[in-house]
Parts: C-alpha cells; sequence; structure tokens
C-alpha cells in the first residue's frame, strides 16, 4: 500500500499548496468524469508545466504511487478518474505556437479542441480530429485517445496527423520525439503523458502538437 501521507508531505515541497486537493468535497468532485463510474482520489493536483509534472513523476515512481493524468474529463470509458493520485492538465496548460505558414501548430495538452479551431480559423486550416465533444475535450485527451469523428474520417484521426510529441516519462524523463538527439537518448520507461504536441497542417485540415 502506497504512503499517501509521506507522498503529500514530498508533494507539499515542490507544489504550491493551493494547486493540492485533498478535501472531501474536492475529492468527491474530481471522482467522475463524464463515464458512469466513480472513484475517489487520494490526492489531486492541478499541475503546472512540464517541469513540475517530471518531478511529481520521479517521486510518484520513487514511491510506487499511482498516478492517473486528467485533461477536460470528457471521457466515457472512465480512464480520467482514479483511487490514487490524480494529476490534472488542463488550466495552466494553455499555450500554443503556430508554425511557418500555419504548416504545423503546437498544442499545450489543456486547449479545448474548439479552440483550436478558433486560432487556426484566419489560416484556413482546422483541427482535424473532430469527436462530439470537441467544444469541452481538451487536445491532450483527443489526441492520446486518438479521437476521429463523423467528420473527419480515419485518414485524419490524431495519429494520422500528430507529427511530434514532447512526452515525460513515467520516471520523469522528457522525451521529445521530434528531437533526434532526445531519440537517442535510453528511455526505460514504458508509460508516459503527452506535454506538448506538434501536428501537421493539412489543407482540409490540420493538427499540431509538438
Amino acid at each position: 500500500m502506497p504512503d499517501y501521507k509521506q507522498f503529500l508531505s514530498e508533494l507539499r515541497k515542490f507544489v504550491a499548496h493551493d494547486r493540492i486537493y485533498t478535501d472531501d468535497l474536492r475529492l468527491l468532485a474530481w471522482g467522475t468524469d463524464a463515464g458512469f463510474y466513480r472513484l475517489l482520489p487520494k490526492i489531486v493536483v492541478r499541475s503546472n508545466g512540464e517541469d513540475e509534472v517530471a518531478q511529481i513523476l520521479r517521486l510518484a515512481h520513487s514511491m510506487n504511487v499511482p498516478v492517473t493524468f486528467r485533461a477536460a474529463g470528457t471521457s466515457l470509458s472512465g480512464q480520467a478518474i482514479t483511487d490514487s493520485v490524480l494529476v490534472v492538465a488542463g488550466k495552466n496548460w494553455e499555450k500554443y505556437s503556430i508554425g511557418q505558414g500555419a504548416e504545423t501548430i503546437t498544442l499545450q495538452p489543456g486547449i479545448i479542441g474548439a479552440r483550436v479551431n478558433e486560432i487556426l480559423a484566419p489560416f484556413g486550416k482546422e483541427f482535424a480530429p473532430d469527436p462530439a465533444s470537441k467544444n469541452s475535450a481538451m487536445v491532450g485527451g483527443i489526441v492520446i485517445n486518438n479521437a476521429s469523428g463523423m467528420s473527419c474520417g480515419t485518414h485524419a484521426n490524431s495519429d494520422k496527423i500528430l507529427r511530434s510529441m514532447r512526452i515525460v516519462l513515467a520516471d520523469g524523463t522528457v522525451l521529445d520525439t521530434g528531437d533526434p538527439e532526445s531519440r537517442k537518448q535510453p528511455h526505460n520507461s514504458r508509460f508516459y503523458i503527452i506535454s506538448n504536441k506538434n501536428i501537421s497542417q493539412k489543407p482540409y485540415s490540420s493538427f499540431g502538437t509538438s
């Protein structure tokens, strides 16, 4: 059984206390997503940036504490809930940059899918994945679930337009799949979260992450 009390004590050394939730009301609120399931987390953390997430994962890895990540929580399948530690990557994860000629866009995971279309509209582009929850779902969940949709077809699934990712592995190591030097480094962890995504843009649609 993980020592959550000790984990919380260590966590508070580098995460602001107002972004760590342990009270019953908020644990109950974060204990469900858009699905039918409920699991009450022990601790909820509103993460703020790649370095902090890497530090959280290093700590969790060292203490054998399971961690689940969540963006908008629009999933119907329960993968955004946990009875352990829930790390939220929504608010504080909303930065983006547009590449040369608007051929790519780099997105953090907390940007809502429909908002990406608003950003791309002046360039005559659009965010290709089209899940029904696009007005609520965030890029992190859309990409990690390989979201498709009624109007995009399998040719524009998330994996078809993804150019690269920055990934935080379970031991806190950061892998940038768009950086040849980073890809050469040994990466022993098998589990990861999205940090940034660089998505290539097609004339009919565009999805950029890095």
